[in-house]
């Protein structure tokens, strides 16, 4: 009988067969992870860029978990906002639009490359340029590209036709004034190259060396980031937030960040609600959701409000006196009112990776000779909650990403983590909510319908029947009904392990895929 290798959770099925091969090469989760993470860009640009940023969190079977945070950094100045190449772009949902912003003036120190190298470093048994390898192979070969990545394109469409070097790249051979399409295939041997080259020369490459200048040069023009910048950028490994819930283990992603926090927040709220007593799509359930995560959103604001840079801090979050009070809200009914992508890994060892990355939705900027897209984050509203160009300067940028392990008194343990800029949390909240709960398998936790509630809008994916939910669709008078499952609430790819069985979950709002490698 042969040993099961361990189990993946990825957005696109190249993702996942780079991180397949590190663990029959002998790799454990964490070269499975990375190698999903460098395979990412060439499979799913939109989504994932060494360009970008995101987090990492580890659970070694024989150690304690960390986090590794190697999101996207704030520049040292900001320049005049006339001086900035900076302008607004619109996404197109279908049922919802979102407003984002891009050009040179956007870019944020990147950290996906660092994060790359710290993880490697700490945690890794594969060589780099192993690690690398599949990512490279299938850059320069080309990809087939999905349905589901088709439709991203079309999504932010205006972020990837912005400038002549995104069109070159991305644009279509078949249709002119437009992106790849469905079936056709995305090749980006620049990509490739600069993979295989850093696999060589290191991280330094990027940040202090021939790459660092041309970013310094062409950011003179529109631009705010500086070689000192990229020089002064660092990975970080944070201890992950932790708490009890319902006789379980969470462990997720600690400030600076925020997502941890609200989900945590959520969590402690969702305690006295009593979710498992009620039928799910009932209007108790769906009200019970809308009202936690209205009240986690004041709460929010109320909590920045009080912080010095604007930002969540775990001791005002998470403080008794503030969750006690909007526990008597929620629980008295005193009111009724991007691009990310997520890979997890569970190794035969009981190694537990989960890892979310983004790009935003890209800045329309390539660096030159390399085909990296640099991320538009300081263009994203979500992540600039005190308006834009006001973010504090040389400061780690906060997100709502927040990959997330759940283990259950029995040893049972879950990874799971999302894309999906602010549905992050609410994603998050309601699988983990399915699974401790309601005692859902893992799938049924990860595809059930999910509600999610934002700037007074309700909104209630496909699968809920809005006949039953008359009386919550009168308390929150603007709510919007989708008629399908679909990728605005977030892409939960998510791995279990139970024993020696494992099993994964790609989560089919976000072209999920899963792998169980024996």
């Amino acid at each position: 009988m042969r040993r099961n290798l361990g189990v993946i959770a990825a957005g696109h099925s190249v993702t996942a067969e780079a991180a397949e091969h590190m663990l029959r090469a002998g790799g454990n989760a964490y070269d499975a992870v990375l190698a999903g993470m460098c395979a990412a860009c060439a499979a799913e640009p939109v989504l994932a860029s060494p360009g970008g940023g995101g987090f990492l969190l580890a659970r070694p079977a024989d150690g304690s978990a960390r986090l590794y945070d190697f999101f996207t950094h704030t520049p040292t100045n900001r320049r005049p906002e006339s001086e900035l190449d900076f302008y607004a772009i619109l996404a197109d949902f279908g049922t919802a639009q979102q407003e984002f912003h891009i050009g040179r003036g956007t870019v944020a120190v990147p950290g996906f490359i660092g994060g790359l190298f710290q993880a490697h470093r700490d945690l890794c048994r594969m060589p780099m340029r192993e690690i690398v390898a599949p990512a490279a192979a299938c850059a320069r070969e080309g990809v087939t590209v999905t349905p589901f990545q088709a439709y991203l394109f079309q999504v932010i469409k205006p972020t990837f036709m912005a400038t002549k070097e995104t069109r070159t790249i991305f644009g279509s051979k078949l249709r002119h004034d437009d992106l790849v399409g469905e079936g056709e295939v995305l090749k980006q041997s620049d990509l490739a190259d600069v993979l295989e080259t850093l696999a060589i020369e290191g991280e330094d490459l990027f940040y202090r060396g021939e790459i660092a200048a041309v970013i310094d040069n062409d950011m003179r023009e529109g631009g705010q980031l500086t070689r000192e910048d990229l020089a002064a950028y660092a990975a970080k490994r944070r201890t992950p937030l932790s708490m009890d819930y319902a006789g379980t283990r969470v462990f997720t992603n600690p400030p600076p960040s925020s997502g941890g926090l609200l989900i945590a927040f959520g969590l402690k709220l969702a305690e006295v609600l009593e979710f498992g007593a009620t039928t799910f799509g009932s209007v108790d359930h769906v009200r019970r959701l809308a009202r936690v995560m209205e009240a986690t959103a004041r709460a929010r604001v109320e909590a920045c409000s009080h912080s010095k840079l604007g930002v969540l801090e775990e001791g005002l979050m998470l403080e008794p006196a503030l969750i006690d009070r909007y526990r008597r809200e929620v629980a008295g009914r005193l009111r009724a009112d991007r691009g990310t992508t997520q890979i997890t890994v569970i190794d035969a060892d009981g190694n537990v990776a989960t890892l979310t990355v983004s790009n935003g939705e890209g800045s329309g900027y390539v660096v030159p000779g390399t085909g990296i897209v640099l991320n538009n984050m300081l263009g994203e509203e979500d992540l600039n909650p005190e308006g834009f160009h006001r973010w504090p300067t040389a400061h780690r940028m906060t997100s709502m990403m927040a990959p997330t392990i759940l283990i259950e008194r029995d040893g049972r343990t879950v990874a799971t983590g999302s894309g999906g800029s602010n549905r992050i949390r609410t994603a998050i909240l309601q699988v983990l909510l399915n699974l401790v709960d309601r005692n859902m398998g893992l799938e049924q936790a990860v595809i059930s319908p999910r509600v999610h509630y934002e700037n007074d809008l309700l909104s209630l994916e496909g699968g809920f029947d809005p006949g039953r939910l008359h009386d919550v669709l009168e308390e929150f008078p603007q709510h919007q009904i989708w008629n399908n499952l679909n990728m605005f609430f977030g892409g939960a790819h998510s791995c279990i392990r139970e024993g020696s069985s494992m099993i994964g979950i790609g989560d089919p709002r976000r072209g999920g895929v899963s792998l169980s490698v024996a």
